[in-house]
């Protein structure tokens, strides 16, 4: 009981240190149970996925409305139609299929236990799972001498698991634990599938967007020409304007929000984890000292890796530009909070 209550609060004292981020944020920031966090991520995805579904329904609608006048010669929304098409079979083949596509993109493959560096990651894989209570993840290694992690799986019995060799090479074996304590709470915390789903919901909005201002351009006052609605009133044009510019920043900040957010809940799962908030603060140094990114790592992956794999500047800067845009918290604050929660330990 006594190392329950121990585990629980050096939790508490690291969600206290949090930084206060946009307000959508900070109900779950001003939490100090874990636990509970981890509930009301659940239930902040199911409100940000209907909230992805709304700007892709409200953008369609605005695009109908302005090709088509008002609705009344078609009868059917048809961008709309198309727009939550698009959504849906999208989610469905990344819900589905969508870890595949990232091992494919990394050029990730399974470990080979004649490597004694692969079976020490096995092991501690094994030892990881146990602690999270979770099932054994598969496991992958990117053959990259810039040292990482990620995870990835659709949910906790299809998880997946993925470090560098160059992680393999420079950690040892506390800091190698606290690392992939860190992926096994992403895991649990659900992040993964929810951050695949933002990315192709995102991408929805995008191509949609992209339509918008075609239609705007090309289609809109070709199709009513000799109606009074003539491709829909100036109110509907501003509209479908202002959607098709903004959606797509909107998303794309929302998106990196949520992913900066789970960063720090899944540090604080680490540390629940291993009991050793130390091993992650050196683990995320050495990983801020590499000298070069993962080579075949991109945009599209960035914000499944522990540390921003593209080393891009933005990511280690301060400021509203730096904390709407990055899909990381600063190295530096969270490593300062890890070893801030050690000594008030």
């Amino acid at each position: 009981m006594a190392g329950n209550e121990g585990g629980r609060m050096e939790i508490e004292i690291y969600l206290t240190m949090q930084p206060i981020s946009p307000a959508l944020w900070a109900g779950l920031l001003t939490m100090t149970d874990l636990y509970s966090q981890q509930k009301r991520n659940r239930r902040l995805t199911i409100i940000l996925i209907a909230a992805f579904f709304i700007i892709l329904a409200i953008l369609g609608f605005a695009i109908d409305s302005y090709t088509f006048g008002t609705l009344e010669s078609t009868g059917l929304p048809v961008a709309t139609i198309i727009a939550l098409s698009l959504a849906s079979v999208n989610g469905f083949v990344a819900y589905f299929y969508g870890d595949s596509v990232v091992l494919f993109s990394l050029r990730a493959q399974p470990i080979q236990f004649e490597n004694p560096l692969h079976k020490k990651l096995h092991n501690v894989v094994t030892e990881m799972a146990l602690a999270s209570g979770l099932p054994m993840p598969k496991i992958y290694v990117i053959a990259d001498p810039a040292p990482n992690a990620f995870a990835t799986g659709r949910d906790s019995r299809h998880a997946i698991v993925g470090v560098t060799e160059g992680l393999l090479e420079n950690m040892n074996r506390e800091e190698l634990q606290a690392v992939i304590a860190h992926e096994m709470g992403h895991i649990k915390n659900q992040d993964i599938l929810l951050m695949t789903v933002v990315t192709v919901l995102v991408g929805t909005i995008v191509l949609l967007s992209d339509w918008a201002v075609r239609v705007w351009k090309y289609g809109g006052l070709r199709v009513k020409r000799g109606s009074r609605s003539r491709g829909g009133s100036p109110v509907i044009l501003l509209l479908i304007v202002l959607l098709a510019l903004l959606s797509p920043v909107f998303s794309r900040i929302i998106a990196m929000a949520v992913s900066r957010q789970r960063e720090y809940l899944a540090d604080a799962s680490s540390v629940e984890f291993t009991r050793n908030p130390l091993s992650l603060a050196s683990a995320l140094e050495k990983i801020a000292g590499a000298s070069s990114p993962v080579s075949t790592a991109h945009k599209g992956t960035a914000h499944l890796f522990i540390s921003d794999p593209l080393h891009r500047k933005l990511d280690n800067k301060e400021g509203f530009f730096a904390d709407v845009l990055s899909t990381h918290p600063p190295i530096e604050k969270r490593i300062e909070r890890l070893k801030r929660m050690a000594y008030a330990a």
